[in-house]
């Protein structure tokens, strides 16, 4: 499976972890940084990942300090259904009703065995469709409207 990384400094760590396991696992692991614990910003990385992603197709993993400002970016790029999850359940849910295919995480609130049972949960539950395709179209007009015609209140 192609799964796109990027962290911001606070995510380093954590995504130096996960994809060491998921490169194990076999999984083709693209990482668009960043590379050290030096301060940078999120929204850089969630951007390159999600242009990726939009472009190549496959998974994302977005990573900072608590994974709330890397899922309010990476939800701003059409296409993208990010996910925060700290816990199994929401990574599972997210997969099955929402067929997210952003995950992002917390890398000051996740330890890395939780992390990695939380990333395999998300990539290896399916998206169940029925009542929840009709309400990822919903999401898509919605991206659509506000892309043609900007944003109506």
């Amino acid at each position: 499976m192609r799964i796109v990384m990027g962290a911001d400094h606070a995510g380093y760590q954590l995504k130096e972890r996960l994809k060491e396991n998921l490169i194990e696992l076999g999984h083709e692991v693209v990482d668009k940084g960043t590379n050290s614990i030096e301060s940078v910003d999120y929204p850089d990385y969630a951007a390159e990942v999600c242009t990726d992603i939009t472009k190549n197709g496959g998974f994302g993993i977005l990573i900072c300090g608590t994974g709330i400002g890397m899922s309010i970016t990476a939800n701003k790029f059409p296409g993208i259904r990010a996910a925060l999850a700290y816990d199994l359940y929401a990574a599972k849910k997210a997969r099955q009703h929402n067929d997210a295919n952003v995950l992002c995480l917390g890398g000051r609130v996740l330890g890395p065995d939780l992390a990695m049972e939380i990333v395999q949960t998300f990539l290896n539950t399916s998206f169940e469709g029925g009542r929840h395709l009709r309400r990822i179209r919903k999401i898509e007009k919605i991206e659509e409207r506000n892309l043609n015609k900007g944003c109506e209140a």
